[in-house]
């Protein structure tokens, strides 16, 4: 091969070796693939023209705020609509945390456009693997979200064990499962199915979204029937 071939190659070689860890880098700080949005074939109803009925209440439990100390999971399910989502911040699957993450973006731009819903609702994103997941890394995985409370606050939520973490995710029947490598050992990848909770502001489950139902408009309708239901409340 001649000399300037040869160099040609080497630099060809050295700048896929650059381009391949920066996309490993990439991928290792953020863990979030492009969310994978189902297809809406429908048109979701007026907010108010339904009922949203009372499914279970939300479980108490013990968790881990942005400040580091302890807090009762009712802190941050009571006295507002509540949207949580169990994740965490490894997954790479594109129709499970990322989407969740992507959806709950989106609805908050929509939340925060109608002011009429401003001090309303809130967001929970708590994790199920708190021995990667501590405070600070779900603190940087909100970013500014975390950092944002004006007129929606959005916690980004740990817990201290899976002792602690256990019976909460016995309360909202959430199953997880750690996956295993070709030695049998534990890896960092947990298998579940994505779920959401709207609570209201008494803390009862009222609807509970799964992959095929996280679609923004429709559950910014559930958000503005609940806050229909509270106002007629307080007539």
């Amino acid at each position: 091969m001649p000399k300037a071939a040869r160099r040609l190659s080497a630099l060809c070689i050295a700048l896929a070796a650059l381009l391949v860890a920066a996309s490993a880098g990439a991928h290792r700080e953020e863990h979030r693939p492009v969310a994978v949005r189902p297809v809406m074939d429908y048109t979701p109803p007026p907010a108010g023209s339904y009922a949203l009925h009372v499914i279970q209440r939300a479980p108490e439990g013990r968790v881990v705020g942005a400040d580091g100390r302890l807090h009762s999971l009712s802190a941050y399910t009571r006295g507002r609509i509540t949207l949580l989502s169990l994740i965490y911040t490894y997954c790479t699957e594109p129709t499970g945390c990322a989407l969740a993450y992507e959806t709950s973006v989106e609805l908050r731009k929509r939340v925060l456009a109608e002011p009429r819903l401003h001090g309303r609702a809130r967001f929970v994103s708590l994790s199920f693997d708190p021995l990667n997941d501590t405070h600070q890394a779900m603190q940087a995985y909100g970013g500014s979200y975390a950092r944002d409370g004006k007129g929606l606050p959005w916690h980004f939520l740990t817990t201290r064990s899976m002792q602690d973490l256990k019976p909460i995710l016995d309360g909202f029947d959430q199953e997880i499962e750690m996956e295993l490598d070709e030695r049998g050992r534990p890896t960092r990848t947990i298998s579940h199915m994505l779920k959401l909770f709207l609570i209201d502001r008494e803390g009862r489950v009222r609807e509970i979204y799964s992959t095929a139902f996280l679609h923004p408009e429709a559950m910014l309708n559930d958000i503005r029937s609940l806050v229909m239901e509270e106002d007629a409340g307080r007539r």
